[in-house]
């Protein structure tokens, strides 16, 4: 059985960990500077492994909401440097999980990023595929009430589906904000399908808590995150009254970044 290799930090890198473990618990300004400032530093690391292990977990958190085009941007560019600088090795066909990071940043985020290994490019013909799975998703699952819910069935309704867990602080914290736009738009056709594979009394305790409204949907064998290639949490996918992949999102979303999401559907 392979030990995990024990992360040592230097006196430089160090500091820069700590930050970078204590974004969660700052307020979304302070974090959104705090973020900018950790990818310059990281920036001026030397090219040594760990330099990579930081600007990763950075490009992790820092899609966490909405913090600025520039913050994100720097964070993508500090990203793209340390790859360029310490590219890991992937399997063929397999890119880096990094290198797929820094794709989802391109194509999701719409951030500037060049990259000429080819596992950069192997990453974003494999968002495309995946792309193309989320198109032709047709699930039906049953929701805490027992009414079972057949996405095929809802075109003429633009449907956001919404993956998330009650372990997730992030899932928790976007919950509110769908919560008000389910509240502004249902009238005029919008709904919410939220997904969970955790067991149904949790989930039950969990919505009656939060008072959420929308209908929440058990995917207890995870067949529905595997059909929309769900990997991580939260995730959410708009579709038009047509039943067109319209946006989504790679992790937590403000009111205004679901918001926009939403104007991608056709709802102002």
């Amino acid at each position: 059985m392979r030990t995990q290799e024990k992360v040592v930090w230097s006196d430089q890198e160090k500091p820069i960990v700590e930050q970078i473990r204590g974004l969660r618990k700052l307020d979304d300004s302070v974090r959104t500077r705090v973020t900018k400032e950790l990818a310059l530093q990281i920036r001026q690391l030397p090219a040594v492994p760990n330099k990579l292990r930081l600007a990763g977990a950075l490009a992790n958190l820092s899609t966490e909401g909405d913090f600025g085009r520039d913050t994100l941007q720097e964070v993508t560019t500090t990203l793209a440097q340390s790859l360029r600088e310490q590219p890991p090795a992937g399997k063929a066909g397999e890119p880096e999980d990094l290198f797929v990071e820094l794709a989802s940043l391109v194509r999701y985020e719409h951030m500037q990023a060049e990259s000429d290994n080819p596992q950069f490019n192997e990453a974003m013909a494999r968002l495309q595929a995946d792309d193309a799975k989320r198109q032709k998703a047709d699930f039906t699952l049953t929701d805490l009430q027992g009414k079972t819910w057949h996405l095929g069935d809802l075109k003429g309704k633009v449907v956001l589906v919404n993956f998330w867990a009650t372990w997730c602080p992030p899932c928790r914290k976007e919950m509110p904000d769908l919560q008000a736009l389910y509240d502004k738009y249902k009238d005029q056709g919008f709904l919410v399908l939220s997904i969970s594979d955790e067991d149904a009394a949790k989930v039950a305790a969990f919505i009656a808590q939060q008072k959420i409204t929308y209908p929440v949907l058990l995917d207890p064998g995870r067949k529905v995150n595997e059909e929309c290639v769900v990997e991580g949490i939260p995730k959410s996918f708009v579709y038009d009254r047509d039943g067109k992949l319209v946006a989504q999102s790679i992790d937590m979303r403000t009111r205004r970044q679901f918001q926009e999401m939403l104007g991608a559907a056709g709802l102002q």
